[in-house]
C-alpha cells in the first residue's frame, strides 16, 4: 500500500478523544453539520467553531448566515458557535483556526471534512501547525453516512475524490500541505500522547 491510501485509511476511522473544539470546514453543503452536532452534543467537543468565509452555492459552500434555520433541529443555536467567517480556503481556514486555537487555548481540536477532502484538511493544518510551531491534537472525524454516487450540484463525492488528491499535489508543491509520510509519523505519534485504549 502507498502512504497516501495508509493514511487515508487512518484518518477515515481514528479514535477520537474528548476534545476543545470541533470545526466544522464550510463545505458539502449541510452534509457537515449532523456529525458536527452529534460531537458537541455528546460532549466529545467543548466548543464547535464554524471555518469559512466563501459564499458560493453551486459549489457547496454556504455561508454560516444560511445554517440558522439547520441548527434547531439538532438542538444547536447560533450562540453555541465560535464563528471563522474570514477564510476563502482551506490554508486559510487553518492560519485563522490555529489564532482561534491560542485566544481560546485549544489544545485538542477534532476536523470535521466529508471524506472526500478530510485527507487534504489534515495535511494542510498539520502544516501550518508545523510552520507555526504549535503542538496540538489534530483528530479527524469525517462527515458520516454521506452518499458517494449522489448527484450534487458540486459533484458526486466519489468524483472529487480525484479533484482532492490533485490538489494535494499541487498544494504540496507550494508547501501548503504536509506529505503523506509527515502525516502516517503524526498520527503514529498522536496516538502515542492521547489515546489511552
Amino acid at each position: 500500500m502507498t502512504d497516501r491510501e495508509l493514511l487515508n485509511a487512518v484518518i477515515g476511522n481514528e479514535i477520537v478523544p474528548s476534545s476543545d473544539v470541533v470545526i466544522l470546514l464550510e463545505g458539502d453543503g449541510f452534509s457537515r453539520l449532523p456529525t458536527t452536532a452529534r460531537l458537541y452534543n455528546e460532549g466529545v467537543a467543548k466548543q464547535i467553531c464554524f471555518s469559512g468565509g466563501i459564499v458560493n452555492l453551486d459549489y457547496g459552500s454556504f455561508p454560516f448566515e444560511m445554517y440558522q434555520d439547520k441548527l434547531s433541529e439538532y438542538n444547536l443555536k447560533s450562540s453555541d458557535f465560535v464563528l471563522e467567517l474570514s477564510s476563502q480556503h482551506t490554508f486559510q481556514q487553518a492560519e485563522e483556526i490555529f489564532k482561534l486555537a491560542e485566544i481560546h487555548n485549544w489544545q485538542t481540536i477534532i476536523l470535521v471534512a466529508s471524506p472526500f477532502h478530510q485527507l487534504r484538511a489534515f495535511l494542510t493544518f498539520l502544516k501550518v501547525m508545523k510552520l507555526k510551531g504549535l503542538n496540538l491534537g489534530i483528530f479527524n472525524c469525517p462527515a458520516e453516512n454521506l452518499a458517494w454516487f449522489k448527484e450534487n450540484p458540486w459533484g458526486r463525492r466519489i468524483d472529487l475524490i480525484k479533484d482532492e488528491i490533485g490538489k494535494i499535489e499541487i498544494y504540496a508543491e507550494k508547501g501548503h500541505c504536509c506529505t503523506y509520510l509527515e502525516g502516517l509519523e503524526y498520527q503514529k505519534w498522536k496516538e502515542g500522547n492521547y489515546i489511552k485504549k
